[in-house]
């Protein structure tokens, strides 16, 4: 996942056109990929203020900071979407996020948050994947691994996971056109955005015992919990087994989309 990431961040960096003495908002800054790639960008007089509402993220970021000797132009706020409390109203320059609204029921009012945060003249920059557009599944798919014949097996497996994530739930209660139209609501006058899509089939690069461990969000729990929930032990047996001869015969099918937007205040 490395150079995707690498490559989301340096979208998200220059659609922000960071300058020095800026100062940027990282919303949601979970690990440090957008803040941390933003320190070199405001220079010795610009500020980076890093936000989230972990504690331990926050925390891991600071230590990142303090290993790299720049905490004189980095800030840590506890805080989050949509209130954002403890960031004024025309404070920042520049507010950019990575996979945050996903999270949040309240979009249109985390927009304006974002909106009123930024000076006149501020730019927002944002990704967001579009989680509505490949769901749900096709019933005779699981993790993007075909399943035919074991649909009734699947649709118990797919159960526990609406359990934990109900239909209309915050990651897949908007698309793009929604992205587009909040951005607008908020008060934002210049709004662009790359809308992206890819349907294919792609190596399966995960090994069962990796698959097993996978959560396709951080909401829901891993594969391994998820079938022992679903299941019968002889159900299970019978749904492994097909799902590790997938992952051997090499392939998945992915639907996938992704919106970076852009707007100025």
């Amino acid at each position: 996942m490395l150079a995707q990431l690498v490559g989301l961040r340096d979208k998200v960096l220059a659609g922000a056109s960071i300058g020095p003495a800026d100062v940027v908002l990282d919303v949601g800054c979970g690990d440090g990929l957008l803040g941390v790639g933003a320190l070199d960008l405001v220079g010795g007089s610009g500020t980076v203020i890093f936000s989230d509402i972990s504690l331990d993220l926050l925390e891991h970021c600071q230590r990142l900071v303090s290993e790299l000797e720049l905490l004189d132009r980095s800030r840590f706020v506890h805080t989050g979407l949509p209130e954002l409390a403890d960031i004024g109203s025309g404070s920042v320059d520049v507010v950019m996020t990575r996979s945050v609204l996903i999270y949040v029921e309240d979009k249109l009012g985390s927009l304006a948050t974002l909106h009123r945060v930024l000076r006149p003249g501020g730019r927002l920059s944002i990704f967001e994947p579009i989680n509505r557009f490949g769901y749900p599944e096709p019933a005779s798919s699981l993790l993007g691994l075909e399943v035919a014949g074991l649909e009734r097996l699947v649709d118990k497996v797919k159960d526990v996971y609406r359990r934990y994530q109900p239909a209309g739930n915050s990651m897949v209660n908007f698309d793009e056109r929604d992205l587009l139209a909040f951005a607008e609501a908020a008060g934002f006058g210049e709004v662009h955005m790359d809308y992206h899509v890819d349907v294919d089939r792609e190596p399966a690069h995960m090994t069962w015992s990796t698959l097993l461990g996978h959560a396709p969000n951080p909401l829901v729990p891993p594969l391994r919990d998820v079938l022992d929930e679903a299941l019968t032990e002889a159900e299970r047996d019978a749904l492994s087994q097909r799902l590790q001869e997938e992952l051997i015969r090499g392939s998945t099918r992915r639907r996938f989309a992704t919106a970076y937007l852009t707007a100025i205040r």
